[in-house]
């Protein structure tokens, strides 16, 4: 619940910074004793939310589940919304009076508004009689510091019982993970004497503790050591304590009692620990370990002996797994489906004698593992639980259609889901409500790090760190931590290895939705059964069958994401009207041809998403949205964006363009969005994708100078000074993409000085006498090059052999040429390589050493190329060969003389793009027979 006061805080931070009050007493209201009333309500406010927040962070670790102190979190929670609600309508107003041009309007404007500024204070005393009686709440009921509630004991006995559960589990019933068993068996028994460390990490329910207890009981091992303890940690644990646990399980209990170990201080708990372990060869097991500060002192006291000791520590954190010696980190996955269902079937139908799942139960039962997702913690509790349930089709169906509130509500599946928690728990304030926001996306949804970043900021769920680092890094960092806790997965990674989406578990996802629910976060509506989402929801995820939905008071929904595509556009038309304070509007894929007439008034806007839509105007009142941070309109139909667009100066990130062409290889396969007007107020943006060239807008770029990532479309040689002169007064650009005016105009970039921070360049067009730019030669930092239509009459290899980072290249027409060399030691981190539509291309000589950790290989187009090249065989690592409308005698040649060039290749695609049916997949046989497919490879063409 400090969570909430958090983001609270963050909006009084900038309601009450930068002169914001100041200007509303001179500008919008004329009564400046109501602003002061409101600005010293404020601060007031502020004061007691601080400590409340700090009191809460103390107490709450303390009282995880007790009743009472959750009921009274949930009163802080209400007053803390009740401010928030203060502070975005008084952003509306404020906004609202500023957007007002006319002198008469706003005149009147302010005599009409003059009653909601009196209404503002008025709530303001509100809050401050109901933080009075928070606090004698507090009292009343002794909630304090440092006085753990009777329900929050039995909560952290439940943490620890359900460690001992795992502990005392049969190591019969482990299933799966045999390699990970078999390298810490390897471990444990090896012959060298330092004393060596290792980790076991995965998420709660993994089976980290499962298969530690199986190795640590294993005779065999456990003969191999002099002395061994286990024990186990929780998310408030004390050293002393737990230094005390190890010598009782080491030392003879008479000793234990005489030496006074009780009563020991913690030094000289480790100098006795250190002295009985000093000529003996043990091995301790430290499980579920949160915190890498608790092996600071544990480490003093396991000595290091050279006796061959071993530490095995086993824990959900990735920087806690990182203090085993290099190389000895074991990452747990998911159980296979094949392994998953044995296990279930062990619990579920353990009092049949074969343990087989009767017929009449089996598409139920494995609807119910496939959303176990392979977590054997899941897997065992639902198990379990069914065992005991009539092995009749009505009720196992009716189970399956409740998981959701059997998870929530079932006290035999209470443990499970305490387990999900407790990573959830241990989360920091600016970190919860970021991670609670993830679970609004569907069941096994990618979720986007670029969509979900930007997000997080507009929500102002984004902490900033200093002027040196900007808010979308900060929110990687974010992601990055989620993963290294392991509650968010990589789904997929980029060319560079750098992640593009993460996705979360199911179990995970609903433990999530009870929070968020709870807390009044946010509310989820996929037809589950819930048929009106209440006021006290702050954030709205529509997911399908949207217009069987009633939304009560959505005035107070901040954020509002759209997933059914099939809505009528009236009826979101007429839940918008009700958005009054929304920040955060996403209708991507919605069924729209405009936009929602009230997007204009929704003056908290930061986040419009309405790409993929079929929007063609935008109209002119969108000047009015004053905070917006991100405009996202790729793949509509908006060709012109109004002038008054250049009035948003908060804006950080304008998307604005149409594909025309997936494979890319129309010339203009994208369109060019023109932007009137002076665009040098836009001092905050940070990407514009994609504008067209001309001249006065180019010479204003220079302006932009936080730009990082910028797309310029027809652009003419006219206007390449004026371009290169704002791209150089832009520091941070890392991003450039440059298509000429047309096919047949030629850019002269010769005479240009290089941008060496740029990571990502593409450049389409002509250039000037058919010959690469010297500038090229400083493009040491490059990690992708896209060149296209440059007709160059020279081998252009040899001239990117020097960028030694480049990871993705991709030639488009770029050279018209017979030859192309690739020379051993050239691009050793090129992952990703491109060659479309050289027509006259027809040999490409590879040396074996060349592109040596090449993954994947497309060719398109290149009708003249008659062979594979000999040279693919010396690239091991290639897993990907795509071909599109390649000639027939390379095809046949593929599947023939050159077939053992291409064996050690698991995924060769091929289609021709002029086929109507291009994704049919058709099978090779002869590749199949000849490289053991077995049916499960497949070529497209």
């Amino acid at each position: 619940m400090a969570d909430a006061l958090l983001l609270v805080l963050r909006k009084v931070a900038l309601s009450l910074g930068e002169g914001a009050l100041e200007k509303l007493s001179t500008g919008v209201v004329e009564e400046a004793s109501s602003v002061t009333d409101f600005e010293h309500g404020m601060k007031q406010i502020e004061s007691e939310f601080t400590i409340l927040q700090a009191f809460i962070g103390q107490v709450s670790a303390l009282n995880v589940g007790d009743k009472t102190f959750e009921a009274w979190l949930d009163q802080v929670t209400n007053v803390a919304h009740q401010v928030e609600d203060i502070i975005d309508e008084y952003s509306f107003l404020t906004l609202q009076g500023e957007v007002i041009n006319n002198f008469f309007k706003r005149k009147f404007h302010q005599a009409k508004s003059f009653a909601d500024w009196q209404s503002l204070s008025s709530q303001i005393d509100q809050v401050e009689t109901r933080i009075q009686r928070l606090s004698a709440m507090k009292d009343r009921y002794g909630i304090s510091i440092g006085v753990p509630g009777r329900n929050s004991t039995l909560q952290y006995t439940r943490q620890l019982s359900l460690s001992d559960s795992a502990y005392l589990s049969d190591d019969t019933e482990i299933v799966g993970n045999a390699n990970e068993i078999g390298r810490l068996t390897q471990w444990l028994l090896s012959e060298g004497q330092h004393r060596s460390i290792m980790s076991i990490l995965g998420m709660g329910g993994l089976g980290k503790t499962t298969i530690a207890s199986s190795i640590y009981k294993n005779k065999r091992i456990s003969r191999m050591f002099d002395c061994f303890a286990w024990v186990t940690l929780s998310q408030n644990c004390q050293v002393e304590n737990l230094l005390r646990q190890i010598m009782k399980q080491l030392i003879d209990q008479r000793d234990y009692m005489a030496g006074g170990i009780e009563t020991m201080s913690q030094v000289i708990l480790i100098e006795e620990l250190q002295s009985y372990l000093r000529d003996k060869k043990y091995l301790i097991v430290l499980d579920d370990v949160w915190d890498k500060n608790d092996w600071l002192f544990l480490n003093c006291a396991f000595v290091r002996n050279s006796r061959g000791s071993r530490v095995l520590v086993t824990t959900r954190k990735k920087d806690v797994a990182s203090l085993a010696d290099n190389g000895f980190v074991v990452e747990l996955e998911f159980l296979l489906y094949n392994e998953a269902w044995n296990l279930f079937c062990q619990k579920a139908f353990r009092r049949l004698e074969d343990k087989v799942c009767p017929v009449n139960l089996r598409p139920w039962a494995e609807k119910i593992v496939k959303k176990c997702q392979g977590l054997p913690l899941a897997i065992v509790a639902i198990g379990s639980l069914l065992s005991y349930r009539e092995l009749e089709e009505q009720e196992w169906s009716s189970f399956h259609n409740q998981l959701s509130w059997q998870l929530s509500n079932n006290p035999e599946l209470s443990w499970l889901m305490s387990a999900l928690n407790l990573s959830l728990n241990d989360l920091p304030s600016y970190l919860k409500n970021c991670f609670l926001y993830c679970s609004l996306f569907p069941e096994d949804y990618m979720i986007q790090r670029i969509w979900i970043s930007r997000i997080w900021i507009s929500e102002g769920l984004v902490e900033e760190r200093g002027a040196g680092t900007t808010m979308e890094e900060v929110a990687e960092c974010y992601l990055k931590e989620l993963t290294q806790r392991s509650l968010l997965e990589v789904a997929e990674r980029n060319v560079y290895g750098r992640a593009r989406s993460f996705q979360m578990h199911d179990l995970v996802r609903d433990a999530c939705l009870i929070v968020a629910k709870r807390e009044k976060f946010a509310a989820v509506y996929d037809n589950s059964g819930i048929i009106q989402v209440t006021s006290e929801a702050r954030r709205l995820c529509i997911q399908k069958d949207a217009q069987s939905l009633k939304v009560a008071a959505a005035s107070r929904i901040r954020s509002f994401i759209l997933f059914d595509r099939q809505v009528a556009s009236s009826w979101i038309n007429d839940i918008s009207s009700n958005f009054r304070l929304i920040r955060v509007l996403c209708l991507r894929f919605a069924n729209i041809h405009q936009v929602p007439g009230v997007v204009s008034e929704l003056l908290n806007l930061h986040y419009l998403d309405l790409a993929h839509t079929k929007v063609k105007h935008i109209p002119a009142s969108f000047g009015k949205l004053r905070n917006l941070q991100v405009l996202d309109l790729r793949f509509c139909y908006v060709d012109q964006l109004p002038w008054e667009i250049t009035l948003l100066s908060k804006l950080r990130h304008l998307y604005v363009y149409m594909l025309h062409d997936v494979q890319e290889r129309i010339f203009d396969c994208f369109s060019a969005t023109n932007i009137p007007g002076n665009i040098c107020r836009l001092k905050n943006l940070q990407s514009l994708q994609s504008v067209a060239a001309n001249k006065n807008l180019l010479t204003q770029l220079g302006s932009l100078t936080m730009m990082r990532s910028l797309s310029v479309i027809k652009m003419h040689q006219d206007y390449i000074a004026e371009l290169w002169d704002s791209l150089g007064k832009m520091p941070s650009l890392s991003k450039l993409v440059i298509f000429a005016s047309s096919k047949d105009d030629v850019l002269n970039l010769v005479m240009l000085n290089p941008l060496p921070n740029l990571n990502f360049f593409w450049v389409r067009g002509r250039l000037y006498e058919k010959v690469l730019p010297q500038m090229f030669a400083s493009f040491g930092k490059l990690t992708t090059l896209k060149i296209d239509c440059c007709c160059l009459k020279k081998d252009p290899i040899s001239s990117f052999a020097h960028m030694l980072v480049l990871v993705d290249l991709n030639l488009y027409k770029t050279y018209d040429g017979e030859h192309l060399t690739f020379r051993s030691g050239w691009f050793p981190k090129l992952s990703s390589l491109e060659l479309v539509d050289m027509e006259h291309l027809n040999w490409i000589e590879i040396e074996e050493g060349a592109m040596k950790v090449l993954h994947t290989l497309e060719m398109v187009g290149l009708r003249s190329l008659k062979a594979v090249p000999q040279g693919i065989k010396h690239i091991k690592t290639l897993q990907k060969m795509l071909l599109t409308d390649m000639s027939k005698e390379f095809m046949d040649r593929l599947q023939g003389d050159d077939s053992d060039i291409v064996e050690h290749i698991s995924n060769v695609q091929s289609f021709y793009s002029n086929f109507q049916s291009v994704n049919k997949l058709v099978p090779l046989p002869n590749l199949a027979k000849k490289y053991g497919f077995c049916g499960t490879e497949w070529w497209e063409l």
